[in-house]
């Protein structure tokens, strides 16, 4: 009975390990994808290096190497994977809890941060306008997409307003024909970040748990693996 469910439990491991393997590859691959079509680093030019690009990078290798480590671990009845995996999956759950803690604790704090680090790239996007096409289209995607203009209106623009500030069906190219975008895109994105805090607070809680339950399939397998006297063939 006790060998037919952990056999049951080294399946379980597996099935699931493959199948986040599966889903960190196919965040590691839009990551990519973003990365060579959508180029925010003027957007945010201080937080350049935590665009979503980048953070989906980094996040699909996290989950592929992991995942990787419990599926070959259960799969081997490997200790040393096994325990490597439980460690990792453990400081893991410490970031992400500490970046909620801190989250909450310096909201004010990165709100402003945000605030500053906008106004930055739009002067930057006004002094390039000229010269570079890139910039711009980093600017229209977002206003296009979060229905806003500028940091806190349009009037940031000065007498550079794009075209991307015209809502949906105006006269883009004669600015007198239609009304520019009311929203400031920092209140469009507070907003947004408001409305999705009980689903995102949802998702680490869940992922937490996941988390939980992993550390405690392994460290289950591995104390069976030690008390059989297995577990470093390959």
């Amino acid at each position: 009975m006790a060998q037919g469910c952990l056999r049951c439990l080294k399946l379980t491991m597996c099935a699931a390990n493959f199948l986040c393997f599966m889903c960190g590859v196919a965040v590691l691959s839009f990551g990519v994808y973003m990365m060579v079509n959508f180029r925010m680093t003027e957007l945010t030019p201080t937080m350049a290096s935590f665009n979503s690009a980048n953070m989906l990078l980094v996040s699909g290798i996290i989950i592929t190497c992991v995942s990787f480590l419990g599926f070959l671990g259960a799969l081997k009845e490997n200790r040393c994977l096994l325990l490597t995996f439980f460690l990792l999956l453990f400081f893991l759950m410490l970031v992400e809890l500490s970046a909620a803690c801190l989250l909450l604790v310096y909201e004010r704090e990165i709100a402003k941060l945000v605030e500053e680090d906008l106004v930055t790239g739009l002067k930057k996007a006004k002094e390039k306008s000229g010269n570079s096409t890139d910039v711009m289209s980093e600017w229209d995607v977002v206003q296009q997409n979060l229905d806003c203009c500028g940091v806190s209106n349009f009037t940031d623009w000065g007498d550079k307003v794009p075209p991307s500030c015209c809502p949906d069906g105006c006269a883009a190219k004669d600015p007198c024909a239609c009304q520019y975008r009311q929203k400031g895109c920092l209140e469009t994105l507070k907003s947004l970040f408001e409305d999705n805090f009980l689903t995102t607070g949802i998702s680490v809680i869940v992922l937490c748990i996941v988390e939980v339950l992993g550390m405690c399939f392994a460290m289950t397998l591995f104390c069976h693996i030690s008390r059989s006297g297995l577990g470093y063939k390959l």
